[in-house]
């Protein structure tokens, strides 16, 4: 917290620090759920609750059997891999369909930019229950329905408006005039794409393709519709396991992809410093 300026007022120094306390309990109400579910997930007792000795820190409250469970079970390395290839493939497919989507709606000649651009993020406006029910019923009858690709497909129209945000968001504040000197010099289309345009959009194209990823890698109400069982991933099987038995697998699995969460967003603030550091911008 920086030091307040010594001309601020009694109400702006209350406010500010007001100010502070509402961040914290916003931030405190999201995180509290995490301080339960990873402590939960090492229970030695297959209860969703803390007993006398995890609260007395006693050894034998705690055990690594849900986690032996989870990579040895045949089921959850099923889930695993099916949300790995699907969470992949559609992140690809969303991050060039909404890169080249977002290229072209940041063009000043482009007709119809608001429809288009209301098109393109409608999966974020529509309830998630309508755009599955219209995958399953449009899948069935193209003969998509209980396959890979489908589920692939459905997962990159879901991921999609992410991207198209957040490349949006980066070529706002693009310089055209660095467009024009790299033709000004004899640089051709391409070459100025992927010399200078590419270059410059890589930390918005990263940030769509890593929320496009987790978008993919949680979703459940889609694949429930589209998919079948050869599809099931981690969060069909949490679902799953929550509706048939209740096990603390599911809080290992929760706690796996908390720390893939928490490795994606270092990856992507690590990139973002890189990328600062080559434009000559000063890490904030």
């Amino acid at each position: 917290m920086s030091k307040l300026p010594p001309y601020f007022s009694l109400p702006e120094r209350i406010w500010h620090y007001t100010f502070w306390a509402i961040c914290f309990l916003v931030l405190f109400f999201l995180i509290f759920p995490l301080f339960v579910i990873i402590p939960l997930s090492f229970n030695a007792v297959p209860y969703f609750t803390f007993t006398k000795e995890m609260l007395a820190f006693d050894p034998e409250g705690y055990s690594l059997a849900w986690y032996q469970e989870f990579f040895n079970s045949l089921n959850w390395q099923g889930a695993v891999k099916n949300s790995f290839i699907i969470a992949f493939f559609a992140t690809i497919i969303s991050t060039f369909l909404g890169t080249v989507a977002a290229l072209g709606l940041s063009r000043e000649h482009m007709p119809y930019r608001t429809l288009i651009m209301s098109l393109l993020i409608s999966p974020m406006i529509v309830p998630l229950i309508i755009s599955a029910a219209g995958m399953y019923f449009f899948y069935s009858r193209i003969g998509l329905q209980g396959t890979h690709l489908g589920v692939i497909l459905a997962h990159a129209a879901l991921g999609t408006p992410f991207v198209v945000i957040t490349v949006t968001a980066t070529l706002s504040g693009f310089d055209n005039d660095l467009i024009r000197a790299s033709q000004s010099l004899g640089a051709s289309p391409t070459t100025t794409f992927f010399k200078v345009i590419v270059p410059l959009i890589t930390p918005g194209v990263i940030s769509g393709a890593l929320f496009a990823f987790v978008t993919s890698f949680d979703e459940v109400v889609v694949v429930l519709f589209v998919g079948s069982y050869k599809q099931r991933t981690i969060p069909w099987q949490m679902f799953s396991g929550i509706r048939e038995q209740i096990s603390p697998t599911i809080l290992s699995a929760a706690t796996l992809l908390i720390l893939i969460t928490i490795a994606l967003l270092t990856t992507i603030e690590l990139l973002r410093r890189r990328t600062e550091k080559i434009r000559g911008v000063t890490p904030s």
